[in-house]
């Protein structure tokens, strides 16, 4: 579909970035080959996505030669040279940092996010961000100062938001890994959509530092996490370490993340949800689901749907609805409704503590929740900014688009780590997958499951 031949093996592209460090290992290429390359692709074929609206070539270049030098001294750190992207919601020195809005245009960065700053102390060649919604508030990625970004799999249909651009360019073999952000499906939707992997940290283990609107000052945001993407779900977990750890306004956070709970599928305990109070799923998505569980079965898991130790997920839905009510509209002039009282607020934090806690005792008894990240594959492009009114076909009928974030909700509100997982194409050539929820802190659990499916289920093949 969109086949490129570059002055190397254009394979390249296809590669993960533990096979691009491999091969520069051993020398097969080097890093400003691989940069080279990867901006001729995006520049040969994002015209037709514009997932990297934001550029930056001319120091990816620098960074690359520097690769190169560091790796002939046999010096090569976990991302020495492999080309990354970021979300335009993270500061890059130099550039604004805007969200979608054109207020902020004029904002110029004046240091990295610390995210940022670590993957480049590993290594990582950064070419540039990627694009998202105004406000980070949508499952498009569409806004007033980049336009619009497609689906690698269908130009006429979303990518996901709010890391939608993230996803894109991570399908597209622009970049080897991205780091995206996530308060209610915005890493795993897009992951889902663009047939990528995508992981949804614990909330408070990775630094948000550098990741406000225009350089704003803002106390951090409850639910609000970030986290990478990648074509593997072994390249989750290097960014994951690369960028875990204290910062100044968590200085305590030096935890060790305990290893996976197993080493094969077999040994899991899986709780299949593929119901919901408020959001439904599709036939695409709940088929691949089955499939999934079904191949479980038959690898030995303990595979189970129904459990009396399942938190309420209505009580859920509430809670999460009214935290992240508080948190997006805040400071928005075109909501009516009054925010609620502190003491409202106070009860809605205590409420999320028995739902972890709830969770925690869940997860003594099972290891991974398996679930829809979205109830659909990738649906069509829209100019309606209402969500009520905002069409979801599902199966030939109407869904409602805003409860979708009753998926989402499930994991956030509970403040557990989520990995989407790619599980290959619909009927329709369009990417399906689903979303491993597991207990708080063990994200090592999640990411390696999804590894260990992914051995199994082939995600789709990058987009071409």
């Amino acid at each position: 579909m969109y086949a490129l031949e570059c002055g190397m093996d254009a394979s390249f592209y296809r590669m993960t970035a533990a096979q691009l460090a491999a091969g520069l290992k051993k020398k097969a290429f080097s890093a400003q080959e691989l940069c080279r390359a990867a901006i001729e692709r995006i520049e040969a074929l994002d015209p037709q996505i514009n997932a990297v609206v934001v550029r930056d070539f001319e120091r990816a270049h620098t960074e690359a030669r520097l690769a190169d030098e560091a790796l002939a001294r046999g010096e090569q750190k976990a991302l020495t040279g492999i080309p990354m992207t970021v979300k335009e919601s993270f500061d890059l020195r130099g550039h604004a940092t805007t969200w979608g809005f054109p207020l902020h245009s004029e904002h110029v960065a004046r240091e990295d996010a610390l995210a940022v700053q670590r993957l480049k102390a590993a290594g990582a060649v950064i070419l540039g961000k990627t694009n998202v919604p105004p406000a980070l508030g949508d499952w498009q990625s569409a806004n007033p100062i980049y336009g619009r970004t497609n689906n690698p799999y269908d130009v006429t249909r979303s990518p996901g938001g709010s890391s939608g651009g993230s996803a894109a360019a991570i399908a597209m073999g622009f970049s080897a890994l991205e780091v995206g952000s996530d308060i209610g499906g915005s890493i795993r939707v897009p992951a889902m959509f663009c047939g990528v992997y995508g992981h949804k940290a614990s909330y408070g283990l990775l630094p948000m530092g550098g990741h406000t609107a225009g350089g704003s000052l803002v106390a951090p945001q409850l639910l609000s996490v970030i986290g990478p993407l990648a074509r593997s779900a072994q390249d989750l977990a290097t960014a994951l370490d690369v960028i875990a750890g204290p910062d100044a306004e968590s200085p305590a956070n030096k935890v060790v993340l305990p290893l996976p709970r197993h080493g094969r599928l077999g040994s899991f305990r899986v709780f299949v949800l593929d119901h919901h109070p408020v959001a439904r799923a599709d036939s695409a998505i709940l088929g691949a689901l089955e499939k999934l569980a079904d191949h479980l079965t038959r690898e030995g898991a303990a595979v189970a749907r129904q459990s009396s130790l399942l938190p309420d997920l209505n009580v859920q839905w509430k809670a999460y609805q009214t935290i992240l009510h508080t948190i997006i509209t805040r400071g928005d002039p075109s909501v009516t409704r009054p925010p609620i009282s502190a003491h409202d607020w106070l009860g809605a934090l205590d409420l999320q503590l028995r739902i972890r806690r709830q969770w925690a005792d869940f997860f003594r008894h099972f290891d991974i929740v398996l679930c829809p990240a979205f109830g659909t594959p990738a649906f069509p492009h829209s100019d309606e900014p209402d969500w009520r009114k905002r069409p979801l076909d599902m199966d030939g009928g109407p869904g409602n688009f805003g409860s979708q974030l009753g998926w989402a909700g499930i994991a956030t509100v509970a403040n557990l780590p989520s990995t989407a997982i790619p599980l290959g194409l619909s009927k329709d050539g369009l990417p399906v997958g689903v979303q491993a929820i597991g207990p708080f802190l063990e994200d090592k659990t999640t990411i390696a499951f999804a590894g260990m499916v992914g051995r199994e289920i082939k995600p789709p093949a990058i987009a071409e």
